[in-house]
């Protein structure tokens, strides 16, 4: 079992990642004055996709 495979199966890890996600998504946005917000949200759910943080977002497929 790898290390992701086990990142994947910690839910409290899972949900500490989420917030971390979350916080850098929202100063990256502060720092840009929102300019690119539509590309920092694409990057953070395909990263969140890549570590299997499948999260429901309002409004997205």
């Amino acid at each position: 079992m790898g290390i992701l495979d086990k990142f994947k199966s910690n839910r409290s890890a899972r949900d500490k990642a989420g917030k971390a996600s979350d916080a850098a998504e929202r100063k990256m946005n502060e720092r840009t004055g929102g300019k690119h917000r539509r590309q920092s949200d694409t990057g953070q759910q395909h990263g969140e996709h890549r570590f299997g943080m499948h999260r429901g977002r309002p409004g997205r497929p």
